[in-house]
């Protein structure tokens, strides 16, 4: 009886053989649907995401930390002795303009002007205003700092203050005095004008560069413009932040960190130079033409001194 009723229950062998070949064909044809789904993909678990994001956190504060020391070491501030070799630099200078100015009425550290002055004297003499006197003034002053810029790059091969070596401070130092001493002796205005500015133009191209920042002992519009170029930056980056240094990330700090350096040695070097006016202009009412003698001594002594230790 339940061997009849096994046999009742299973269906007969040819529909069995049948099964297989109607099976594979419904999964050819699911397979050209694509309607077979793929194995699901096990989630990751909390510690794995949290670890990659660990991960990323570290990269990018990496990457950071690497461009706050690129930033860092674009700008190294000057010992204090070239500070104050550039600061008594821009004073001799601004103290020689004035006397150039109140002696000969013209200026003899700065081309802008004088350049500005040929433009104009050019078109006068072409429209008969003017005789060729005062053109050619100017173009000899010009020519004359031009020389001295000239005769330094002879002497000093690099534009970065690097005392030592085979740059010859020392005699560029003691040609600047001797400039000074001959435009007092020498009888025509003129020509003491032209030894004044060659003077000046010497000394701007002894130090027209150190670690990054520009330096122009001679004349200070650059240096205006990096002052204002330099604080703007560093108030905008205050400004994004809310005016927080809590909220400055490490190259932001190093940023303002880098442009209050660059401030700190332009700052004083335009004060400098205004000290060196002022200076002038009460000296020259008292010494006239013969106040040039104390930039003179200034710079003679710096040369011998440098000189001397140079030995």
């Amino acid at each position: 009886a339940m061997a009849a009723a096994s046999a009742a229950a299973l269906p007969p062998l040819p529909v069995l053989l049948s099964a297989g070949p109607a099976a594979a064909q419904v999964t050819v044809q699911k397979d050209k649907l694509g309607l077979h789904t793929a194995a699901a993909a096990p989630s990751p678990s909390p510690c794995s995401m949290t670890q990659g994001k660990l991960q990323r956190q570290q990269s990018e504060s990496s990457e950071m930390h690497r461009r706050a020391r690129a930033t860092r070491s674009a700008f190294q501030r000057p010992a204090i002795w070239v500070m104050v070799f550039g600061w008594s630099l821009a004073m001799c200078a601004g103290f020689v303009n004035v006397v150039a100015y109140r002696s000969w009425h013209v200026f003899v550290s700065h081309m802008t002007g004088d350049t500005t002055s040929i433009g104009m004297h050019i078109e006068g003499y072409h429209a008969g205003r003017v005789d060729f006197f005062p053109l050619g003034l100017s173009v000899a002053i010009l020519s004359s700092f031009l020389c001295g810029a000239f005769l330094c790059g002879m002497l000093i091969d690099k534009n970065q203050v690097h005392f030592g070596g085979k740059s010859f401070y020392g005699i560029a130092l003691v040609g600047n005095a001797t400039l000074l001493v001959v435009s007092i002796l020498v009888p025509r205005h003129q020509l003491s004008a032209c030894f004044a500015a060659m003077a000046c133009g010497l000394q701007n191209a002894m130090c027209t560069s150190h670690f990054g920042a520009i330096v122009r002992t001679t004349h200070v519009t650059g240096t205006i413009t990096d002052i204002g170029s330099t604080t703007g930056r560093m108030a905008m980056i205050f400004l994004r932040k809310g005016f927080r240094l809590s909220n400055l990330n490490v190259v932001e700090r190093a940023e303002v960190a880098v442009d209050a350096r660059k401030v700190l040695v332009l700052l004083p070097m335009w004060l400098s130079y205004l000290l060196g006016t002022v200076f002038g202009a009460y000296l020259e009412t008292v010494f006239d033409i013969y106040a040039l003698l104390l930039p003179a001594f200034v710079t003679l002594s710096v040369g011998l001194v440098y000189m001397f230790f140079r030995q």
